[in-house]
Protein backbone atom coordinates (compact mmCIF):
# COMPACT_ATOMS: atom_id res chain seq x y z
CA UNK A 1 0.00 0.00 0.00
CA UNK A 2 1.17 3.24 -0.64
CA UNK A 3 -0.66 5.66 0.94
CA UNK A 4 -1.82 9.30 -0.59
CA UNK A 5 -4.61 10.90 0.95
CA UNK A 6 -4.76 9.08 4.16
CA UNK A 7 -0.96 9.39 5.09
CA UNK A 8 -0.83 10.13 8.92
CA UNK A 9 -1.36 7.98 11.46
CA UNK A 10 -2.64 9.52 13.86
CA UNK A 11 -6.42 7.89 13.11
CA UNK A 12 -4.92 4.29 12.87
CA UNK A 13 -4.77 4.25 16.65
CA UNK A 14 -8.18 5.73 17.14
CA UNK A 15 -9.60 3.54 14.70
CA UNK A 16 -7.85 -0.01 16.11
CA UNK A 17 -8.60 1.56 19.48
CA UNK A 18 -11.92 1.43 18.76
CA UNK A 19 -12.57 -1.83 16.53
CA UNK A 20 -10.71 -4.17 19.24
CA UNK A 21 -9.01 -2.35 22.82
CA UNK A 22 -8.24 -5.26 24.35
CA UNK A 23 -6.01 -6.36 21.02
CA UNK A 24 -2.47 -6.58 21.94
CA UNK A 25 -0.19 -3.97 20.18
CA UNK A 26 3.18 -4.41 21.83
CA UNK A 27 4.75 -6.27 24.82
CA UNK A 28 7.80 -4.44 26.92
CA UNK A 29 9.72 -6.64 28.78
CA UNK A 30 6.93 -8.89 28.60
CA UNK A 31 4.49 -7.23 29.47
CA UNK A 32 1.18 -6.72 27.15
CA UNK A 33 0.34 -3.22 26.66
CA UNK A 34 -3.44 -3.13 24.54
CA UNK A 35 -4.50 -0.74 21.86
CA UNK A 36 -7.15 0.28 24.50
CA UNK A 37 -4.31 1.41 26.99
CA UNK A 38 -2.44 3.34 24.62
CA UNK A 39 -5.66 5.14 23.06
CA UNK A 40 -6.45 6.24 26.75
CA UNK A 41 -3.16 7.28 27.77
CA UNK A 42 -1.79 9.31 25.02
CA UNK A 43 -5.79 10.83 25.08
CA UNK A 44 -4.92 11.82 28.82
CA UNK A 45 -1.54 12.92 28.15
CA UNK A 46 -2.71 14.85 24.78
CA UNK A 47 -5.15 16.55 27.18
CA UNK A 48 -2.71 17.64 29.51
CA UNK A 49 -0.69 19.13 26.90
CA UNK A 50 -3.22 21.07 26.29
CA UNK A 51 -4.42 22.43 29.91
CA UNK A 52 -0.70 23.40 30.18
CA UNK A 53 -0.98 25.79 27.61
CA UNK A 54 0.65 24.10 24.62
CA UNK A 55 -0.61 24.40 20.74
CA UNK A 56 0.05 22.41 17.91
CA UNK A 57 3.24 23.69 16.35
CA UNK A 58 4.77 23.88 19.74
CA UNK A 59 7.74 21.42 20.76
CA UNK A 60 8.43 19.29 23.39
CA UNK A 61 11.42 17.10 24.25
CA UNK A 62 12.01 14.06 25.69
CA UNK A 63 14.54 12.13 27.44
CA UNK A 64 13.56 8.80 28.13
CA UNK A 65 14.00 5.43 27.07
CA UNK A 66 11.96 2.56 25.93
CA UNK A 67 9.00 2.41 28.08
CA UNK A 68 5.26 1.76 27.67
CA UNK A 69 5.06 5.74 28.99
CA UNK A 70 7.00 6.67 26.50
CA UNK A 71 4.94 5.07 23.80
CA UNK A 72 1.81 6.79 25.34
CA UNK A 73 3.84 10.31 25.39
CA UNK A 74 4.42 9.99 21.74
CA UNK A 75 1.70 9.02 20.21
CA UNK A 76 0.06 11.72 22.79
CA UNK A 77 1.94 14.49 21.39
CA UNK A 78 1.22 13.59 18.17
CA UNK A 79 -2.31 13.43 18.71
CA UNK A 80 -1.89 17.10 20.29
CA UNK A 81 0.22 18.66 16.92
CA UNK A 82 3.29 19.47 19.03
CA UNK A 83 6.47 18.12 17.98
CA UNK A 84 8.52 15.60 19.28
CA UNK A 85 12.14 16.16 20.03
CA UNK A 86 13.47 12.76 20.85
CA UNK A 87 16.53 13.18 22.98
CA UNK A 88 19.31 10.16 22.60
CA UNK A 89 19.34 8.85 26.57
CA UNK A 90 23.13 8.56 26.22
CA UNK A 91 23.93 12.29 25.35
CA UNK A 92 25.58 14.33 28.20
CA UNK A 93 27.25 17.97 28.81
CA UNK A 94 27.52 20.51 26.08
CA UNK A 95 25.81 17.77 23.31
CA UNK A 96 22.78 17.68 25.32
CA UNK A 97 22.49 21.27 25.88
CA UNK A 98 22.36 21.72 22.61
CA UNK A 99 19.76 18.99 21.73
CA UNK A 100 17.45 20.74 24.41
CA UNK A 101 18.18 24.23 23.66
CA UNK A 102 18.51 24.64 19.70
CA UNK A 103 15.04 23.45 19.24
CA UNK A 104 13.11 25.64 21.52
CA UNK A 105 10.92 23.17 23.40
CA UNK A 106 8.26 23.99 25.34
CA UNK A 107 8.31 21.27 27.82
CA UNK A 108 11.18 18.31 28.43
CA UNK A 109 10.38 14.95 29.97
CA UNK A 110 12.74 12.49 31.46
CA UNK A 111 13.22 9.56 32.96
CA UNK A 112 13.68 10.36 36.62
CA UNK A 113 18.06 9.51 36.38
CA UNK A 114 18.34 11.67 34.35
CA UNK A 115 16.91 14.45 35.10
CA UNK A 116 20.22 15.38 36.83
CA UNK A 117 21.84 15.27 33.40
CA UNK A 118 19.06 17.61 31.96
CA UNK A 119 19.54 19.93 34.55
CA UNK A 120 22.94 20.55 34.74
CA UNK A 121 23.23 20.43 30.68
CA UNK A 122 20.77 23.62 31.22
CA UNK A 123 22.34 25.68 34.08
CA UNK A 124 22.67 29.20 32.87
CA UNK A 125 20.05 29.13 30.88
CA UNK A 126 16.50 30.08 30.82
CA UNK A 127 15.21 26.28 30.91
CA UNK A 128 11.56 24.90 30.30
CA UNK A 129 9.60 22.83 32.74
CA UNK A 130 10.84 19.55 33.27
CA UNK A 131 8.68 16.84 34.21
CA UNK A 132 10.48 13.77 35.59
CA UNK A 133 9.28 10.31 34.74
CA UNK A 134 7.62 9.17 38.08
CA UNK A 135 4.14 9.51 39.90
CA UNK A 136 3.47 12.74 38.27
CA UNK A 137 3.32 11.97 34.94
CA UNK A 138 1.87 8.46 35.84
CA UNK A 139 -0.82 10.29 37.26
CA UNK A 140 -1.39 12.10 34.08
CA UNK A 141 -0.89 9.00 32.00
CA UNK A 142 -3.34 7.57 34.14
CA UNK A 143 -6.07 9.75 33.94
CA UNK A 144 -9.34 9.51 32.14
CA UNK A 145 -9.10 13.25 30.55
CA UNK A 146 -10.53 12.58 26.67
CA UNK A 147 -8.98 14.28 23.72
CA UNK A 148 -11.44 14.23 20.56
CA UNK A 149 -9.34 17.39 18.22
CA UNK A 150 -8.93 15.94 14.36
CA UNK A 151 -5.67 14.17 13.69
CA UNK A 152 -2.58 16.68 12.50
CA UNK A 153 -2.54 17.05 8.67
CA UNK A 154 -0.31 14.89 7.08
CA UNK A 155 2.30 17.13 6.56
CA UNK A 156 1.97 19.02 9.81
CA UNK A 157 5.16 18.51 11.82
CA UNK A 158 5.59 14.97 13.64
CA UNK A 159 9.10 15.23 15.36
CA UNK A 160 12.20 17.06 14.93
CA UNK A 161 15.07 14.29 14.42
CA UNK A 162 18.38 14.94 15.03
CA UNK A 163 20.77 13.08 13.15
CA UNK A 164 23.19 10.53 14.77
CA UNK A 165 26.08 13.11 14.66
CA UNK A 166 28.92 11.03 13.81
CA UNK A 167 31.16 13.06 12.34
CA UNK A 168 29.85 16.57 13.86
CA UNK A 169 27.68 18.68 15.24
CA UNK A 170 23.48 17.12 14.63
CA UNK A 171 20.67 18.30 12.13
CA UNK A 172 17.32 18.34 13.09
CA UNK A 173 15.40 16.50 10.55
CA UNK A 174 11.53 17.86 10.38
CA UNK A 175 9.98 14.99 10.02
CA UNK A 176 5.72 15.28 9.07
CA UNK A 177 3.19 12.70 10.36
CA UNK A 178 3.23 11.12 6.30
CA UNK A 179 6.65 10.68 6.29
CA UNK A 180 6.63 8.42 9.64
CA UNK A 181 3.58 6.83 7.77
CA UNK A 182 5.66 6.05 5.08
CA UNK A 183 8.27 4.63 6.91
CA UNK A 184 6.26 2.26 8.57
CA UNK A 185 4.73 1.24 4.95
CA UNK A 186 8.72 1.07 3.97
CA UNK A 187 9.43 -1.27 6.88
CA UNK A 188 5.85 -3.81 6.18
CA UNK A 189 7.50 -3.70 2.59
CA UNK A 190 11.30 -4.87 3.18
CA UNK A 191 10.51 -7.06 6.05
CA UNK A 192 7.57 -8.75 4.23
CA UNK A 193 5.75 -8.67 7.40
CA UNK A 194 2.73 -10.88 7.49
CA UNK A 195 -0.38 -10.67 9.72
CA UNK A 196 0.22 -11.90 13.37
CA UNK A 197 3.93 -11.58 13.08
CA UNK A 198 6.09 -10.51 16.04
CA UNK A 199 8.71 -7.63 15.63
CA UNK A 200 11.54 -7.74 17.91
CA UNK A 201 12.08 -4.27 19.04
CA UNK A 202 16.24 -3.42 20.70
CA UNK A 203 16.35 0.06 18.91
CA UNK A 204 15.39 3.20 20.85
CA UNK A 205 12.35 4.99 20.07
CA UNK A 206 14.55 8.13 19.83
CA UNK A 207 16.09 6.68 17.03
CA UNK A 208 14.05 6.69 13.75
CA UNK A 209 14.96 2.84 13.44
CA UNK A 210 12.57 2.59 16.52
CA UNK A 211 10.12 5.04 15.56
CA UNK A 212 9.14 3.96 12.56
CA UNK A 213 8.13 0.47 14.07
CA UNK A 214 5.06 2.52 16.13
CA UNK A 215 2.61 2.70 12.89
CA UNK A 216 3.34 -1.02 11.86
CA UNK A 217 1.12 -2.52 14.20
CA UNK A 218 -1.48 -0.80 12.80
CA UNK A 219 -0.38 -1.28 9.56
CA UNK A 220 0.28 -4.87 8.93
CA UNK A 221 -1.26 -6.62 11.96
CA UNK A 222 1.55 -7.66 13.67
CA UNK A 223 2.62 -6.98 17.54
CA UNK A 224 5.70 -5.53 18.63
CA UNK A 225 7.99 -7.26 21.07
CA UNK A 226 10.02 -4.76 22.97
CA UNK A 227 13.01 -4.77 25.22
CA UNK A 228 15.15 -2.06 27.12
CA UNK A 229 18.16 -2.52 25.37
CA UNK A 230 20.65 -4.31 22.83
CA UNK A 231 21.88 -6.86 24.30
CA UNK A 232 24.55 -9.52 22.47
CA UNK A 233 24.77 -11.84 24.90
CA UNK A 234 20.89 -11.98 25.29
CA UNK A 235 19.63 -11.69 22.12
CA UNK A 236 18.43 -15.06 20.79
CA UNK A 237 17.31 -15.98 24.27
CA UNK A 238 15.01 -12.96 24.26
CA UNK A 239 14.03 -13.41 20.33
CA UNK A 240 12.74 -16.86 21.58
CA UNK A 241 11.05 -16.22 24.63
CA UNK A 242 9.13 -13.13 22.59
CA UNK A 243 8.40 -15.69 20.11
CA UNK A 244 9.65 -13.09 17.38
CA UNK A 245 9.76 -13.89 13.54
CA UNK A 246 11.83 -10.50 12.86
CA UNK A 247 14.83 -8.92 14.04
CA UNK A 248 16.27 -5.32 12.97
CA UNK A 249 19.76 -5.05 12.05
CA UNK A 250 21.98 -1.60 11.94
CA UNK A 251 25.50 -0.66 11.77
CA UNK A 252 27.53 -3.66 13.02
CA UNK A 253 24.90 -5.82 14.95
CA UNK A 254 25.22 -8.54 11.97
CA UNK A 255 28.87 -8.81 12.76
CA UNK A 256 28.44 -8.37 16.89
CA UNK A 257 26.31 -11.23 17.01
CA UNK A 258 28.31 -13.90 14.63
CA UNK A 259 31.42 -13.23 16.99
CA UNK A 260 28.96 -14.43 19.99
CA UNK A 261 30.09 -18.27 20.47
CA UNK A 262 28.06 -20.76 19.03
CA UNK A 263 25.38 -22.04 20.66
CA UNK A 264 21.82 -23.97 20.74
CA UNK A 265 19.55 -20.91 20.13
CA UNK A 266 21.85 -20.85 16.55
CA UNK A 267 19.11 -22.64 15.23
CA UNK A 268 15.89 -22.57 17.56
CA UNK A 269 15.67 -19.11 17.93
CA UNK A 270 12.43 -19.12 15.85
CA UNK A 271 13.21 -15.73 13.54
CA UNK A 272 12.76 -16.16 9.77
CA UNK A 273 13.87 -12.86 8.66
CA UNK A 274 16.54 -9.73 9.59
CA UNK A 275 15.36 -6.73 8.11
CA UNK A 276 17.90 -3.34 7.88
CA UNK A 277 20.15 -1.71 6.76
CA UNK A 278 24.36 -2.08 6.93
CA UNK A 279 24.87 -6.11 5.96
CA UNK A 280 28.04 -6.39 3.92
CA UNK A 281 28.44 -8.86 1.00
CA UNK A 282 30.81 -10.87 3.08
CA UNK A 283 28.79 -11.79 6.11
CA UNK A 284 25.75 -11.93 4.55
CA UNK A 285 25.83 -15.42 3.92
CA UNK A 286 27.98 -16.20 6.95
CA UNK A 287 24.77 -14.56 9.54
CA UNK A 288 21.98 -16.69 7.18
CA UNK A 289 24.26 -20.06 6.90
CA UNK A 290 24.68 -19.98 10.97
CA UNK A 291 21.36 -18.52 12.01
CA UNK A 292 19.03 -20.05 9.47
CA UNK A 293 17.83 -16.48 8.36
CA UNK A 294 16.72 -14.45 5.67
CA UNK A 295 18.42 -11.25 5.02
CA UNK A 296 16.16 -8.54 3.71
CA UNK A 297 18.22 -5.64 3.43
CA UNK A 298 17.47 -1.69 2.43
CA UNK A 299 19.11 1.75 2.27
CA UNK A 300 17.84 5.23 3.55
CA UNK A 301 17.49 8.21 5.44
CA UNK A 302 15.67 9.82 7.64
CA UNK A 303 15.14 12.66 5.68
CA UNK A 304 13.77 10.79 2.79
CA UNK A 305 11.30 8.84 5.24
CA UNK A 306 13.68 6.39 6.31
CA UNK A 307 13.51 4.21 3.56
CA UNK A 308 14.88 4.76 0.47
CA UNK A 309 15.73 1.33 -1.20
CA UNK A 310 13.94 -2.32 -0.60
CA UNK A 311 15.99 -5.58 -1.65
CA UNK A 312 13.39 -8.37 -2.45
CA UNK A 313 15.03 -10.46 -4.50
CA UNK A 314 18.05 -12.11 -2.38
CA UNK A 315 21.17 -10.09 -4.56
CA UNK A 316 23.51 -10.67 -1.83
CA UNK A 317 25.66 -6.97 -0.74
CA UNK A 318 22.77 -5.39 -2.55
CA UNK A 319 20.44 -2.22 -1.00
CA UNK A 320 18.00 -3.51 -3.52
CA UNK A 321 15.59 -1.49 -5.50
CA UNK A 322 13.73 2.13 -5.04
CA UNK A 323 10.13 1.94 -3.04
CA UNK A 324 7.00 2.63 -5.24
CA UNK A 325 7.00 6.52 -4.38
CA UNK A 326 10.92 7.29 -4.66
CA UNK A 327 12.88 7.93 -7.77
CA UNK A 328 17.05 7.02 -6.89
CA UNK A 329 19.88 8.34 -9.18
CA UNK A 330 23.67 8.23 -9.24
CA UNK A 331 25.24 11.78 -10.40
CA UNK A 332 29.18 12.53 -10.94
CA UNK A 333 30.09 15.56 -9.41
CA UNK A 334 29.15 17.16 -12.64
CA UNK A 335 25.69 16.06 -12.18
CA UNK A 336 26.05 13.62 -15.20
CA UNK A 337 24.68 10.12 -14.44
CA UNK A 338 26.98 7.42 -13.57
CA UNK A 339 27.17 4.26 -15.93
CA UNK A 340 26.79 0.99 -14.56
CA UNK A 341 29.51 -0.10 -11.99
CA UNK A 342 30.89 3.39 -11.93
CA UNK A 343 29.82 5.20 -8.26
CA UNK A 344 28.26 8.25 -7.96
CA UNK A 345 26.20 10.14 -5.37
CA UNK A 346 23.18 8.71 -4.46
CA UNK A 347 20.18 11.27 -5.15
CA UNK A 348 16.84 10.84 -4.13
CA UNK A 349 13.40 12.26 -5.97
CA UNK A 350 9.83 11.70 -5.48
CA UNK A 351 6.13 11.38 -6.64
CA UNK A 352 4.58 11.98 -3.57
CA UNK A 353 4.91 15.91 -2.36
CA UNK A 354 6.10 15.54 1.49
CA UNK A 355 7.97 12.34 1.35
CA UNK A 356 11.37 13.93 1.31
CA UNK A 357 11.74 16.30 4.51
CA UNK A 358 10.95 19.85 4.05
CA UNK A 359 14.39 21.28 5.72
CA UNK A 360 16.72 20.83 8.90
CA UNK A 361 15.41 22.98 11.53
CA UNK A 362 16.60 26.48 11.38
CA UNK A 363 19.77 25.65 9.17
CA UNK A 364 19.06 26.82 5.76
CA UNK A 365 22.45 26.53 4.60
CA UNK A 366 22.72 22.64 5.70
CA UNK A 367 18.88 22.55 3.66
CA UNK A 368 20.39 24.36 0.11
CA UNK A 369 23.07 21.55 0.27
CA UNK A 370 20.72 18.86 1.02
CA UNK A 371 17.69 19.94 -1.20
CA UNK A 372 18.20 21.01 -4.48
CA UNK A 373 15.73 21.24 -7.66
CA UNK A 374 13.35 19.46 -5.32
CA UNK A 375 15.97 16.54 -4.89
CA UNK A 376 17.78 15.27 -2.11
CA UNK A 377 21.47 14.57 -2.34
CA UNK A 378 22.30 12.65 0.10
CA UNK A 379 25.90 12.18 0.44
CA UNK A 380 26.32 8.19 -0.05
CA UNK A 381 28.15 6.76 -2.93
CA UNK A 382 26.28 4.37 -4.63
CA UNK A 383 26.43 2.01 -7.73
CA UNK A 384 24.32 0.22 -10.25
CA UNK A 385 24.94 -3.65 -11.52
CA UNK A 386 23.19 -4.66 -14.84
CA UNK A 387 19.99 -5.30 -13.13
CA UNK A 388 19.19 -1.58 -11.60
CA UNK A 389 20.26 -3.50 -8.39
CA UNK A 390 21.86 -0.59 -5.91
CA UNK A 391 24.90 -1.26 -3.85
CA UNK A 392 26.03 1.13 -1.40
CA UNK A 393 29.90 2.28 -1.08
CA UNK A 394 29.87 4.84 2.51
CA UNK A 395 29.45 8.29 3.22
CA UNK A 396 31.67 10.75 0.41
CA UNK A 397 32.50 12.64 2.96
CA UNK A 398 33.97 9.17 5.40
CA UNK A 399 37.28 8.97 3.43
CA UNK A 400 40.83 9.84 4.16
CA UNK A 401 43.05 11.32 1.66
CA UNK A 402 46.15 8.71 1.70
CA UNK A 403 48.88 8.71 -0.60
CA UNK A 404 47.75 10.38 -3.27
CA UNK A 405 44.61 8.05 -2.96
CA UNK A 406 40.93 8.31 -1.42
CA UNK A 407 40.51 5.71 1.00
CA UNK A 408 36.87 4.95 1.92
CA UNK A 409 36.29 4.41 5.99
CA UNK A 410 33.92 2.01 5.06
CA UNK A 411 35.50 -0.58 3.24
CA UNK A 412 39.17 -0.60 5.27
CA UNK A 413 36.11 -1.27 8.67
CA UNK A 414 34.39 -3.93 6.67
CA UNK A 415 37.79 -5.78 5.74
CA UNK A 416 39.02 -5.11 9.36
CA UNK A 417 35.69 -6.65 10.63
CA UNK A 418 36.96 -10.00 9.25
CA UNK A 419 39.10 -10.88 12.05
CA UNK A 420 38.25 -13.61 14.49
CA UNK A 421 39.51 -11.47 17.39
CA UNK A 422 37.69 -8.06 16.01
CA UNK A 423 34.61 -7.35 17.64
CA UNK A 424 33.88 -4.14 15.72
CA UNK A 425 36.13 -0.99 14.76
CA UNK A 426 36.63 2.58 12.98
CA UNK A 427 38.99 4.44 11.01
CA UNK A 428 39.52 7.89 10.75
CA UNK A 429 42.74 10.50 8.89
CA UNK A 430 44.99 11.46 11.45
CA UNK A 431 47.86 14.51 10.61
CA UNK A 432 50.44 13.31 8.22
CA UNK A 433 54.30 14.13 8.37
CA UNK A 434 54.67 13.64 4.43
CA UNK A 435 51.57 15.76 3.34
CA UNK A 436 47.69 14.33 3.03
CA UNK A 437 46.66 12.22 6.06
CA UNK A 438 47.49 8.92 7.65
CA UNK A 439 44.69 6.88 8.56
CA UNK A 440 44.46 5.65 12.24
CA UNK A 441 42.44 2.71 12.52
CA UNK A 442 40.75 1.60 16.30
CA UNK A 443 39.49 -1.61 17.48
CA UNK A 444 37.85 -3.32 20.10
CA UNK A 445 39.06 -6.73 20.47
CA UNK A 446 36.75 -9.71 20.79
CA UNK A 447 36.15 -10.87 24.72
CA UNK A 448 38.75 -13.16 25.86
CA UNK A 449 40.95 -12.69 22.69
CA UNK A 450 44.47 -11.43 22.23
CA UNK A 451 45.71 -9.12 19.73
CA UNK A 452 49.20 -8.21 18.49
CA UNK A 453 49.22 -4.69 16.58
CA UNK A 454 51.81 -5.55 14.35
CA UNK A 455 50.32 -9.50 13.16
CA UNK A 456 47.38 -7.31 12.99
CA UNK A 457 48.90 -4.85 10.78
CA UNK A 458 50.42 -7.92 8.42
CA UNK A 459 47.05 -9.71 8.51
CA UNK A 460 45.13 -6.21 6.93
CA UNK A 461 48.02 -5.26 4.66
CA UNK A 462 47.58 -9.20 3.32
CA UNK A 463 44.08 -7.97 2.57
CA UNK A 464 44.59 -4.46 1.78
CA UNK A 465 45.71 -2.00 -0.76
CA UNK A 466 49.32 -0.62 0.75
CA UNK A 467 47.56 2.91 0.85
CA UNK A 468 44.58 1.60 2.26
CA UNK A 469 46.59 -0.31 5.26
CA UNK A 470 46.73 1.65 8.38
CA UNK A 471 49.52 3.14 9.74
CA UNK A 472 48.19 3.65 13.45
CA UNK A 473 46.26 0.84 15.23
CA UNK A 474 44.66 1.77 18.76
CA UNK A 475 42.69 -0.69 20.81
CA UNK A 476 39.48 0.12 22.76
CA UNK A 477 37.88 -1.38 25.74
CA UNK A 478 34.23 0.31 24.18
CA UNK A 479 33.21 2.88 21.67
CA UNK A 480 31.01 5.48 22.09
CA UNK A 481 28.05 5.17 19.84
CA UNK A 482 24.91 6.99 18.50
CA UNK A 483 21.28 5.54 19.49
CA UNK A 484 21.74 3.12 16.05
CA UNK A 485 24.76 1.78 17.60
CA UNK A 486 26.85 3.36 14.89
CA UNK A 487 30.27 4.79 16.47
CA UNK A 488 30.80 8.37 16.96
CA UNK A 489 34.04 8.91 15.02
CA UNK A 490 34.37 12.55 16.28
CA UNK A 491 34.88 11.42 19.89
CA UNK A 492 38.17 9.43 18.74
CA UNK A 493 40.99 10.33 19.38
CA UNK A 494 43.47 11.84 16.91
CA UNK A 495 46.53 11.94 19.11
CA UNK A 496 49.32 10.10 17.30
CA UNK A 497 51.23 8.99 20.25
CA UNK A 498 48.28 6.98 21.78
CA UNK A 499 48.76 4.36 19.58
CA UNK A 500 51.04 1.84 17.69
CA UNK A 501 52.71 2.71 14.72
CA UNK A 502 53.83 0.61 11.72
CA UNK A 503 56.33 3.22 10.20
CA UNK A 504 58.32 3.16 13.78
CA UNK A 505 57.98 0.02 14.28
CA UNK A 506 59.08 -0.35 10.56
CA UNK A 507 62.18 1.88 11.29
CA UNK A 508 62.97 0.05 14.24
CA UNK A 509 63.02 -3.80 12.69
Amino acid sequence: MTPTNDAGFVDLLTRCAARDPDRIYARYCGVPVSYGDIERSSSAFAAHLRARGLKPGDRVAVMMRNSVATIAIVFGLARAGVAWIPVNAQQRGEGLRYLLTHPQPKLILADADLAELVEDALAGTTAPPILKQGAELDAILGSVAGFDEPAPAPDDVFAIMYTSGTTGRPKGVVVSHRMLRLAAEGVGRVSAAKSGEVFFVWEPLYHIGGAQLLPLPMIRDVTLAMVDRFSASRFWSQVKAEGATHIHHLGGILQILLKQPEGPLDRSHGARISWGGGCPADIWPLFRDRFGIEIRECYGMTEASSITTCNDNGVVGSVGKPMPWFTVRLLRPDGTPVATAERGEIVVETDIPGAIFPGYLDNPEATAKALRGGALHTGDLGSWDTEGNLFFHGRMTDSVRCKGENVSAWEVEHVAAEHEDIEDCAMIGVASDVGEQDIKLFVKPRAGATLDEAALSDWLGARLAPYQNPRYIAFVDEFERTASQRIMKHRLSPRLDDAWDRAAAAAVG
